[in-house]
């Protein structure tokens, strides 16, 4: 394709993306009732363990339908990302070779799922987090608490976990492109599980450490299943050069 091929194939995908995105948004606004009812169950769960009066509340007149648009704009995003993600690598795919091709559908079909159950992960530790941030306020006092700052601060806690799972398989990547070994990735098994440690204890700030650890073992396991498949890589790479010096000495 010439340059001006390529913009106008660009601009197709653009497209059909936001073609996407502005469906998944209309669908995400009549969703976003129920996606806000699910939000508010950890200020209900305040109220019932520590006997406090906890209300959500909209600090100007704009607020709840600024929100209401927000939350749209997410659910949207995600009903829509197979459509958005397929534009990108039909965009992308002409351009790469087999094999740039095999790694990246792999590393496309392995993330999302991950992605999906990190973020499962941050929202059941959910509650446990707001109700300790919450429980510092005197039991006396109410908790007044900004609906737009609470959304962001779910939606930051959710997407963080959710990123933190998919980082094996970056790991994965970076060994098929030959970036890093096994024998590497093993040799830091003590600083990852000390980062892993640190990460869950800053991303889960809940009152009990069981939180903390039940985020931190399927990271941990993550971290050793990367390992192992970057092992059986290099394991399947050694034996082909080992059969070609050999074909060579022939």
């Amino acid at each position: 394709m010439s340059l001006g091929q390529h913009l106008i194939e660009l601009r197709k995908r653009l497209y059909l993306a936001a073609a996407g995105l502005f469906i998944g948004a209309i669908a995400g606004w009549f969703l976003s009732d129920f996606v806000w009812d699910q939000l508010r169950e950890p200020i209900y769960a305040i109220i019932n363990a520590q006997h406090r009066n906890a209300q959500i509340n909209y600090p100007d007149i704009t607020s709840a339908f600024d929100l209401k648009l927000k939350i749209s704009l997410y659910v949207g995003l995600i009903v829509s990302s197979p459509v958005w993600l397929y534009q990108v690598f039909a965009f992308l795919v002409p351009g790469l070779t087999r094999t740039e091709k095999k790694y990246t559908f792999g590393f496309l079909f392995t993330a999302i799922p991950l992605f999906l159950a990190g973020c499962a992960a941050g929202w059941i530790l959910l509650p446990h987090v707001v109700e300790l941030m919450t429980s510092f306020a005197p039991t006396e006092d109410s908790a007044f608490i900004n609906a737009q700052g609470y959304f962001d601060f779910v939606l930051k806690l959710v997407v963080a976990i959710g990123i933190a799972f998919v980082l094996p398989v970056f790991i994965v990547l970076l060994n098929f492109a030959g970036v890093i070994s096994a024998a590497s990735i093993i040799k830091s098994w003590r600083i990852a599980i000390l980062v892993i440690v640190l990460f869950t204890a800053i991303a889960t700030p809940a009152a009990d450490v069981v939180s903390m650890f039940l985020l931190a073992i399927p990271m941990v396991m993550l971290y050793f299943a990367a390992y192992g498949i970057a092992w059986l890589h290099d394991r399947r790479v050694a034996k082909k050069v080992l059969a070609f010096e050999k074909e060579l000495a022939l």
